[in-house]
């Protein structure tokens, strides 16, 4: 698959039903329920300090990535992050994990970040192909039951 075979652009609502199958493969802690996202959808599409880019092949939505920008004091202003990342299965390894995050830097430093951060357990070598570099350990404490 090259570039002219799929494109990313903004979420959309009408993207819902393939992005909350896209979320459900994350298969971790949480379960995504279908009424917390479609709660959760509309006030992210329309938070001006988030962002969900989604990765179009034939019209469908393969993949999507949620982040954010946010003001920080230790960085001197804003940094992003990178809140999910999925690719649907069969479509990785063709550039849509790549193209996503590429056009997420770009939201990033539009909005002045000074570093793009993530945390994940999959694909580490493809991150630091891209770049990245492992940076701290990420810890956790679950609030609600999942």
């Amino acid at each position: 698959m090259t570039s002219q075979d799929f494109h990313i652009r903004r979420a959309e609502k009408a993207d819902a039903d393939e992005i909350f199958s896209l979320a459900r493969e994350f298969g971790l802690t949480f379960r995504p329920e279908r009424s917390a996202f479609d709660a959760a959808l509309p006030r992210l599409l329309a938070d001006e300090d988030a962002v969900i880019l989604t990765a179009i092949v034939d019209g469908q939505v393969r993949g999507y990535l949620l982040g954010y920008a946010h003001l920080t004091l230790f960085a001197n202003g804003c940094v992003a992050w990178v809140e999910e990342a999925m690719i649907r299965n069969d479509y990785r390894r063709q550039g849509l994990g790549r193209a996503l995050l590429e056009e997420f830097e770009r939201w990033a430093r539009s909005r002045q970040a000074g570093y793009v951060a993530l945390a994940t357990r999959r694909a580490p070598e493809f991150y630091k192909a891209l770049g990245y570099e492992e940076s701290a350990k990420y810890y956790r404490k679950v609030l609600r039951s999942a």
